[in-house]
């Protein structure tokens, strides 16, 4: 593990959202008993990890390694991580699960490329006494535990910010929103939340749900949306994630338009470089490690036989199971005028990563150190 990822793996404030998320159900309806049914077992223990694609840089990069590394802290570096990526691909990734049930996992950590498709896959896992923790989206089936961010609140502060960036301007023409996959299920929740921001406020003048959470494609639809509406008409981009939203401004400079506001989330490196620059006006930036502790903690808890209660505070519904134990970390709205409080001080980046030679003349205007 190198020195930024050690940096980057904080405590876990496992309580700091008390707030229950779903009040009726039961965790035995949701699978939750399969960590009381499951035999006890010591730190030599086998965790599966799959995560959903390679396209956003923060799988690779931040979930992948900080789950790994904690499981082996909480196992004294007993434990065996096997992993694969699905790489976006929602049958590849049923038969990652396949191959996992066939290795003979523990518990799986699983986040799904098509939370809904994937659900005869945790089935086939809880048959086969293999508890699964839900990651960062919430995968139908019976799940053991989830642990995300609260996502009608990230959609909030994209909201939020694209008003504060309009100002007396919201009404003077169109916003485009370029919304996620529709596969994923956290994307209708992100939706859900930056309309409830706002409508009312701000006229749509078109609206996508993009493919696959693609770059491509989301340059794509904005190319599409200025040549509909016109390029003069068009005031502002919600764009749900940093990745499309780089494809977002490439479309924008192509047609001439270097003033228009866009949000994101994710916190990656070339948005936080673009956010210092004003090409990009804000993202959401998730504490990742926490979640990814998280994860690892329940991973763990639920291989040794253990109950979630120390760890899960909240509980969530799904669309086929009921009061899962769950753990829902809050996010930060990510601006110029934060990167030294969040990005860097958590040391997902630091000051040297972000501030290279093209971007130092913006640094040093917001006070990047």
């Amino acid at each position: 593990m190198n020195t930024r990822m050690r940096r980057a793996v904080v405590a876990v404030a496992t309580g700091a959202m008390a707030v229950s998320l779903a009040a009726c159900g039961s965790a035995e309806e949701a699978g939750g008993d399969s960590e009381t049914t499951a035999a006890a077992k010591g730190d030599d223990i086998k965790v599966g990890l799959l995560l959903p694609e390679n396209k956003t840089a923060r799988y690779e990069k931040l979930d992948r390694p900080l789950i790994e590394d904690k499981v082996k802290e909480l196992t004294n570096g007993k434990a065996e991580v096997l992993y694969s990526n699905a790489r976006q691909d929602a049958s590849l990734q049923a038969q990652q699960v396949d191959t996992m049930i066939t290795s003979k996992v523990d518990v799986l950590i699983l986040d799904a490329v098509d939370a809904k498709a994937i659900q005869n896959s945790v089935q086939k896992a809880k048959d086969a006494g293999i508890p699964v923790v839900a990651y960062d989206r919430l995968a139908e089936g019976p799940i053991s535990g989830y642990t995300s961010f609260d996502n009608e609140e990230v959609g909030k502060a994209q909201g939020d910010a694209l008003l504060k960036a309009l100002g007396d301007k919201a009404e003077d023409g169109d916003i485009v929103m370029m919304n996620g996959a529709v596969t994923d299920p956290n994307a209708a929740q992100f939706k859900k939340g930056a309309h409830s921001v706002l409508d009312g406020k701000v006229n749509v003048g078109k609206e996508y749900d993009t493919k696959e959470w693609s770059p491509d494609n989301a340059n794509s639809n904005m190319e599409s949306a200025i040549s509909a509406l016109g390029k003069n008409k068009i005031i502002g981009v919600y764009s749900a994630n940093d990745g499309m939203a780089g494809g977002i401004i490439t479309a924008l400079k192509a047609a001439g338009l270097d003033d228009v506001p866009v949000t994101g989330q994710d916190a990656e490196l070339a948005a936080v470089q673009r956010i210092l620059t004003g090409e990009q006006y804000m993202s959401v930036y998730k504490p990742y490690p926490q979640e990814a502790n998280v994860a690892a903690e329940m991973a763990v808890a639920l291989a040794k036989g253990e109950k979630l209660d120390s760890v899960a505070k909240d509980k969530v519904d799904s669309g086929s199971a009921k009061g899962i134990p769950a753990a829902i970390i809050p996010v930060v709205s990510l601006t110029k005028d934060n990167v030294n409080d969040t990005v860097i001080k958590d040391g997902i980046y630091t000051a040297a990563e972000i501030c290279t030679a093209k971007y130092k003349s913006a640094c040093d205007a917001a006070g990047v150190k």
